[in-house]
């Protein structure tokens, strides 16, 4: 009960640092929450370029278009998500092509929605969301929560992460049942499970008395 307590406390502070971030126009959604991860799949180094790969596409963007629009990076094994509102489809299209030429990017899953820029009240619900979801795979106990990325925008939960087929399936089936939820969407890299086993941490052996 302790270490569930413990582990739903992390959570909080990890969704609500993507939420801070959010009250500007364009977010780095993971930086600042590799330190609350308990064990990740990614090599250390890969969180860094992802966190590098997340601030220098936001700088990118926000020289562009300003508070123009709203977007959302989020790179998770160098794939990158993009989420939030933007003007018309020619800026949608220019904020891809700027993504395109930051270093160690090897894919773009644009998911920007063109319409006005959303409400701090719904980027609020939002955040809420994802608490919700993250919490619900603590609960049903089926994987890591860790293993699996959560980003939320507009109702729609997008899940990313190095995952098994079967992980993948209980997390969007954990996602579709969570109230609010109103569509899911994959941008998961599916692994097998030999090479999952392989990422996972080993547990610790005592110390030898």
């Amino acid at each position: 009960m302790k270490l569930l307590m413990q582990a739903r406390s992390l959570l909080l502070l990890a969704v609500l640092v993507p939420f801070l971030a959010g009250c500007f126009g364009v977010a780095a959604v993971g930086v600042g929450a590799g330190a609350l991860i308990f064990a990740d799949r990614r090599q250390a180094e890969t969180i860094g370029t992802d966190e590098g790969i997340e601030i220098r596409a936001v700088n990118r963007i926000s020289e562009k278009f300003g508070d123009r629009a709203h977007v959302n990076v989020t790179s998770y094994n160098r794939t990158v998500l993009l989420t939030g509102e933007v003007p018309d489809a020619a800026a949608k299209a220019e904020i891809e092509k700027i993504v395109a030429t930051v270093a160690n990017v090897k894919a773009i899953s644009n998911e920007l929605r063109i319409g006005t820029v959303s409400t701090l009240s719904n980027r609020s619900n939002d955040t809420f969301i994802t608490s919700k979801v993250k919490a619900r795979f603590i609960d049903a106990d089926q994987f890591s929560a860790n293993h699996i990325k959560v980003v939320t925008e507009n109702s729609v939960v997008y899940l990313m992460g190095l995952a098994t087929q079967r992980e993948a399936n209980a997390a969007v089936e954990i996602a579709r049942t969570t109230a609010g939820v109103h569509k899911v969407v994959r941008v998961f890299e599916l692994i097998d499970d030999a090479y999952a086993r392989s990422l996972d941490p080993k547990p610790s052996k005592p110390a030898a008395q």
